[in-house]
């Protein structure tokens, strides 16, 4: 019987490294160390995405404890083209479990949901996945006893509760233990070891003010936060563990001006009088001990109250995803007349919008301003997750090279305590916690580099990639709520000192997904190196502060007005309390002034793309995210067009250009090493894809399907041929 006591056949183990097949030449099917065989059905054929549905292949549709997989059986038809962008892990017709979003069955050609037990088995198995992909199998022509078999295996082993030991991490890891080799050239800060912590301070020049402290190591105060993180210097050890580490002022980063970024979750919520009494006295002391003016004024950002909620990024997520959710060509044109008002009702991307103006309204209290500001929320762990690390996206260059942004999200996120695990609803437990909170800091990350791509040393398609990631159960990176739970579930934190604490994989190790040639895709070759400056250009700013040089001359807050201290501390303390307030007292018209005119003077002048950098944030500047999203669509392309194509045709000049200097430099007899090639997967735009490199050479509908339904508003069918004109025919783009 099977994990869900669904008969299938005899588990089969493996555990050979990197990966192994079965003898049998016939039954070619490649396995991950610990992988078992769950179930599989024969006679299976895969659609593929046009109208009607009438094209597919033949073959074998399996399910293992790690994905749900099509053998096609003509592996030549499949695998065609060696130049496509491959991922070593997952192949074309590979669907990780934990990336299956929605399964459904069509019976007598109506589509329904599928889940539990079912007393009658679909004719056709549509899976829509949380990268956006849609597969869609014919299972007519399996045998029945296959048929439910391989339907019932994949909706138990994607749909019902797990177990956290249960999940395929750890028979990875078990298994390929010691086969894990950690990529040599992978410099990301992990930030698990008080020495991290150390250099974070020394680099942003915050270690004046605060310092790194070990009061958790162990976890012997709180679950919830890392071992080692930093506090101000002011503040007794002894106060984190007076709450479990709530009411503490966290630092997150520290600007070269003096001003930091702070973050703090708030204190359980009593009804006791007495205890409240306690929690105030105890908050007006911390609030005493960050705000000294006029050196050092605080202002408080409460994200819990006074910006997003989770269930608002949930909302708008689910209906934005039905857009890209295509199970056809008749479908994608039905819907595209409706499209954008479809877009704006799902207010996805006015959301993005709302985030990015919240990070430039901290980066100009920082600034322009030199104020401190402390970011508050109920765990602080999902919005200040995000907020933060957009404000340090904008404001330090470093997190904008691919080691930074790496070290980045270790720092906010993985240390941060976002519960991934939750959030992603890896272990089905409860739908309510799945909110795609990262996925939107990715996108509002996109956003950026699309508007100042030479500023970013990753392109979008590493961003898309890291996507892909979050459901790929072989590294850790994204599978667990808090350091303390990834390192009591890997044997760290156990007294048991016979076994050997499992090592697991990290999502930075991109050689484990993507061969060299297939990485060159992952780095910017526009990105504009920071300029090095010799000694007396250094010394002639030594104590001027650069990026100040494009701001508007907006002085320095002095000392705060009379009464001031005592209503943002009251303000501080209710809202840490729980007694939310609709307004924070410093949000204001006077605070909008100084946002619009920050925003505009930064704008109106030329970008620095190694310092301050700001998005536009106007309705039509903010877009959607379309090599992701529209990828799997083949109608959404556009073939041999698109920025890919003015992408190849500037690395073609590149390349002519460090022809040329190489040319020099051997004139000169020059031992400088040659420059990275540009990728050979770009040298020929006409055979590319807009949405390269996800759709190189993807089936294209030739010609557009005209509904019925939606384009009888615009007329009769002699209005129709009157305007064929203005509607473009897309196989001819």
């Amino acid at each position: 019987a099977g994990r869900g006591g669904t008969l299938l056949k005899p588990c089969v183990v493996l555990y050979v490294c990197p990966y192994v097949n079965r003898n049998s030449k016939e039954d070619l099917f490649w396995f991950l160390p610990g992988e078992q065989l769950l179930c599989e059905a024969s006679t299976v054929l895969k659609y593929v995405q046009e109208d009607s549905c009438q094209h597919g292949v033949y073959g074998r549709l399996v399910c293992t404890d790690f994905k749900i997989a099509f053998l096609g059986d003509d592996e030549s038809a499949l695998d065609n083209d060696e130049t496509q962008f491959k991922n070593k892990v997952i192949g074309e017709n590979d669907i990780t479990l934990h990336c299956v979003d929605q399964i459904y069955g069509v019976f007598d050609e109506k589509k329904k949901t599928l889940f539990g037990q079912l007393k009658k088995y679909p004719e056709k198995l549509i899976i829509h996945c949380k990268d956006l992909r849609v597969f869609q199998f014919c299972l007519r022509y399996t045998k029945e006893e296959e048929v439910k078999r391989i339907v019932s295996g994949i909706i138990h082993h994607t749909q019902a509760p797990k177990l956290l030991k249960r999940l395929f991490l750890f028979s990875y890891a078990t298994a390929a233990q010691n086969n894990t080799v950690t990529d040599p050239k992978n410099h990301t800060v992990m930030f698990d070891t008080l020495k991290d912590w150390c250099w974070e301070l020394e680099r942003t020049k915050g270690n004046m003010k605060y310092k790194a402290v070990s009061v958790n190591e162990g976890y012997k105060v709180c679950e919830r936060l890392p071992a080692y993180f930093v506090v101000p210097t002011p503040l007794p050890e002894e106060n984190v563990q007076r709450f479990q580490g709530h009411g503490i002022p966290i630092w997150c980063w520290s600007c070269h001006n003096g001003s930091a970024l702070l973050k703090m979750s708030a204190l359980p919520k009593e009804q006791d009088d007495g205890i409240l009494q306690i929690q105030k006295s105890f908050l007006d002391g911390i609030y005493k001990t960050i705000h000294r003016p006029p050196y050092e004024i605080v202002k408080t950002e409460d994200l819990s109250s006074n910006f997003l909620s989770l269930q608002e990024i949930q909302t708008a997520y689910s209906k934005f995803k039905q857009l890209f959710l295509i199970d056809n060509s008749t479908e994608f044109w039905d819907t595209d007349i409706k499209w954008f008002s479809l877009l704006e009702s799902s207010s996805w991307l006015d959301i993005i919008r709302r985030c990015l103006k919240k990070a430039i309204e901290i980066t100009e209290c920082m600034e322009a301003q030199n104020m401190n500001v402390l970011l508050l929320e109920e765990n602080a762990s999902d919005l200040c997750c995000l907020i933060s690390s957009l404000v340090q996206l904008m404001m330090d260059p470093h997190c904008r090279t691919r080691i930074g942004f790496q070290s980045l999200i270790q720092k906010e996120w993985v240390m941060g305590g976002h519960c991934f695990l939750d959030r992603c609803n890896h272990l089905r437990q409860n739908d309510k916690e799945e909110v795609p909170v990262f996925l939107l800091f990715l996108d509002c990350v996109w956003q950026l580099v699309h508007q100042h791509p030479p500023a970013f040393e990753f392109t979008e398609t590493y961003l898309t990639v890291l996507s892909d990631s979050l459901y790929i159960p072989i590294f850790s990176t994204f599978f667990f709520n808090s350091p303390h739970q990834k390192d009591t579930n890997m044997g760290r934190e156990g007294q048991d000192t016979q076994s050997k604490p499992l090592n697991l994989l990290t999502v930075w190790d991109w050689s484990v997904q993507f061969e060299p040639k297939a990485q060159t895709l992952l780095k910017n070759p526009l990105y504009v190196e920071k300029p090095k400056l010799d000694k007396g250009q250094r010394k002639g700013m030594r104590f001027k502060h650069q990026r100040q040089l494009s701001l508007p001359l907006t002085q320095s807050k002095s000392s705060p007005k009379r009464g001031f201290f005592r209503e943002e501390t009251d303000h501080l303390i209710k809202n840490l309390l729980g007694k939310r307030i609709s307004k924070l007292i410093n949000s204001s018209d006077e605070l909008q002034d100084n946002f619009r005119e920050f925003y505009d003077s930064w704008h109106s002048k030329s970008t620095d793309y190694h310092g301050l950098l700001l998005p536009h944030i106007e309705g039509p500047e903010i877009k959607v995210w379309a090599q992701r999203y529209l990828r799997w669509i083949p109608e959404a392309q556009i073939l041999g067009g698109g920025q890919v194509a003015t992408l190849s045709k500037l690395l073609e000049m590149m390349e002519e250009v460090q022809s040329l200097q190489e040319k020099i430099d051997e004139r000169h007899h020059s031992q400088q090493a040659p420059q990275a090639e540009a990728p050979c997967l770009l040298r020929n735009s006409a055979r590319l894809s807009s949405l390269f490199p996800f759709a190189l050479l993807q089936r294209h509908s030739s010609k557009p399907v005209l509904p019925t339904s939606g384009w009888k508003a615009l007329g009769d069918e002699d209005d129709l041929a009157k305007r064929e004109d203005e509607f473009v025919d897309l196989g001819d783009v």
